[in-house]
């Protein structure tokens, strides 16, 4: 059996225009095997939920850099739900999003290094600085568990830094923006995911990761074969995760040939 892990943005979606056209020869023959495929990303559980129904993908995934695992009520026999939620049974890992918001301004204020994070920003600065229709952005802001923010002090990026780690949580940068969380990553629910296919599954499985930026390391390392999509990052990613394979391409034609090229030679091997 095999499980995909798969971040988003710049992996599975274009970075710049979030289309995936390129990715759904994979994805088809994903859904006609019934390959599961978790997407594992920083976005909101909204916006995850409108990419799974456009795409048809009905199986668990991962929102806000692992803050949250909702898992399709009955996927697994014998999970009980933890937060009903939408159809979904919620395992939550972080931190309430108020308090995410005290932490950030708190640090910000001892470092005396000024940001802006998504709550300073409209639903049409979002759009603006993401690239999205305005409609997607108002779901981009739907946060509960993860803080994307931009320093507007870049010279006391350290200070703020060390303010919120001293205050319990932690940073990690996204595509875009920073993102300050709890101390739970895309790893941890990926990790958490494994073992419930694993008690599930008839026989071995074997997991694949998908990921294009340093907040994918986790992700990657928590997967038996960890595959970096194409992008600025791949240097320090590959360096961190000396096992990872590198697609040839970015984005989702990338994803594509990578998802192909593993499904083809299982069937070469079977």
């Amino acid at each position: 059996m095999i499980v995909i892990f798969t971040d988003l943005d710049g992996t599975l979606l274009d970075r710049d225009t979030y289309a995936w056209d390129a990715a759904e020869p994979a994805i088809r023959i994903l859904r006609d095997r019934g390959i599961a495929w978790v997407m594992v990303t920083s976005k909101t559980r909204s916006e995850v939920e409108r990419l799974r129904l456009v795409m048809e993908n009905e199986h668990p995934f991962v929102v806000e850099n692992g803050g949250a695992i909702l898992i399709p009520t009955g996927y697994f026999d014998e999970v009980r739900s933890i937060v009903p939620q939408n159809g979904n049974e919620v395992i939550r890992c972080g931190e309430p999003y108020d308090q995410l918001i005290a932490v950030l301004e708190l640090a910000s204020l001892a470092s005396q290094c000024q940001v802006r994070g998504f709550h300073d920003m409209t639903a049409a600065e979002v759009a603006a600085a993401c690239h999205l229709p305005v409609e997607q952005a108002i779901l981009a802001k739907q946060r509960e568990y993860d803080e994307p923010f931009e320093i507007i002090d870049p010279d006391r990026a350290g200070e703020l830094e060390a303010a919120i780690t001293a205050l319990g949580m932690k940073t990690v940068r996204g595509g875009r923006f920073r993102h300050m969380s709890g101390q739970h990553d895309k790893g941890c629910a990926v990790e958490l995911l494994t073992g419930l296919f694993r008690r599930c599954a008839d026989g071995p499985v074997t997991t694949i990761g998908l990921g294009d930026g340093l907040n994918d390391i986790p992700l990657l390392k928590a997967v038996d074969v960890p595959i970096v999509v194409h992008s600025p990052d791949v240097d320090e990613i590959v360096r961190r995760v000396p096992a990872a394979l590198v697609a040839d391409h970015k984005g989702p034609q990338g994803w594509s040939d990578a998802v192909l090229e593993i499904v083809r030679g299982r069937d070469e091997c079977s």
